[in-house]
């Protein structure tokens, strides 16, 4: 029985993808390295460090740790410069609508994110008091696909994994929920998410009870 609901945040629940976008361009035009919105596809649901590194493979360049975390540093300065000036305009369509239906339903709701920044983005957008359990950057050491940020919300929630639904937009994201036995809902196209138990555009005339009824 589905008792508890964890939420990835890029891209699934607020629209900051396209910040990670310009800042990660910015750093890869600075550093020469052609960076489109296809390669950022690569970074979804990837930890600052790796995404650095993968446009670093692109380019075909190496770099000290050190130089790499001054960099990554840098993005991320870039990064809340563009989300610290956010609103609830900036929460995807359905979404409150959808919390808000799941939760008074009794449904357990966890943030399950690689960001640094969830904490202060679900403050900006007032969302925090929507969610149970909050597990980001901060409070997990390895990124998707490993199932840390999954497993630990699920703990959190004082609920079995199987008794979660996870949703994502990233294929790390999935792999990390079906690692962890979970069922994984996701936010995109099938063509994008193939390992996806179901597939949603987005959660505008959505319920939790055809979501479940649909993943049966």
């Amino acid at each position: 029985m589905i008792k508890g609901l964890l939420f990835d945040l890029d891209g699934v629940i607020v629209d900051t993808a396209k910040y990670h976008y310009y800042a990660w361009k910015q750093i890869a035009d600075e550093l020469s390295i052609e960076f489109t919105l296809q390669d950022n596809e690569r970074l979804k649901g990837v930890s600052r460090a790796r995404s650095f590194q993968i446009i670093l493979e692109l380019g075909g360049r190496t770099m000290s740790e050190a130089e790499q975390e001054e960099y990554c540093e840098k993005k991320n300065q870039i990064y809340l410069d563009y989300i610290n000036k956010m609103t609830e305009d900036e929460i995807l369509p359905g979404v409150k609508p959808f919390l808000t239906d799941a939760k008074n339903k009794g449904y357990r709701i966890a943030l399950g994110s690689a960001s640094q920044n969830a904490q202060s983005i679900l403050t900006l957008t007032n969302l925090k008091d929507y969610f149970d359990v909050i597990v980001d950057g901060k409070t997990v050491s390895a990124a998707k696909p490993n199932p840390e940020v999954f497993i630990k919300g699920a703990n959190e929630l004082g609920l079995k994994n199987e008794e979660c639904i996870v949703f994502e937009d990233s294929v790390s994201g999935i792999e990390a929920a079906h690692h962890a036995n979970m069922l994984a809902v996701g936010i995109g196209a099938e063509k994008d998410l193939p390992m996806a138990d179901m597939h949603l555009d987005g959660f505008c005339l959505v319920t939790i009870e055809k979501i479940i009824g649909e993943l049966k």
